[in-house]
């Protein structure tokens, strides 16, 4: 049976001007745009011990998960340095709407862009052996 072996890209339309919304993902979570206007994202490069997997998830209808946003999806970026991060975040004015907080696989904080999408921030680590067969 053929299978989906990851996540290709993430799209997604602006509300206003799609250069100026580019321009606050690079400035301020460091996602860097190529001469075509989007990022490529390359797990490769990813540091963590998990060597850059990618969860997917359906939400419940009834689920508060995506909130204050009224979008019903959250795109979760996965970032080297949770300390860092909200230290950058804060310094460009941005609101830390909860965390950072600590869970089994990792750091978590949550901010919106300047559309009103939530977005979900994790450092990553590995689960421990209890916690892998939960």
């Amino acid at each position: 049976m053929a299978k989906v072996t990851g996540i290709g890209g993430v799209f997604f339309k602006t509300t206003a001007d799609h250069n100026a919304l580019a321009s606050w993902y690079q400035e301020h979570l460091g996602i860097v745009l190529e001469d075509f206007g989007g990022a490529v994202l390359n797990w490769q490069q990813d540091t963590a011990e998990d060597n850059g997997l990618t969860v997917w998830c359906v939400a419940e209808k009834a689920s508060d998960w995506f909130g204050p946003s009224n979008a019903s999806f959250m795109i979760n970026y996965r970032i080297d340095d949770m300390a860092g991060m909200i230290k950058q975040l804060t310094a460009g004015g941005i609101e830390i709407l909860k965390g950072p907080e600590a869970a089994e696989n990792g750091k978590f904080a949550w901010i919106m862009d300047p559309d009103g999408n939530k977005i979900e921030l994790w450092e990553p680590k590995l689960w421990d052996e209890k916690n892998k067969q939960a």
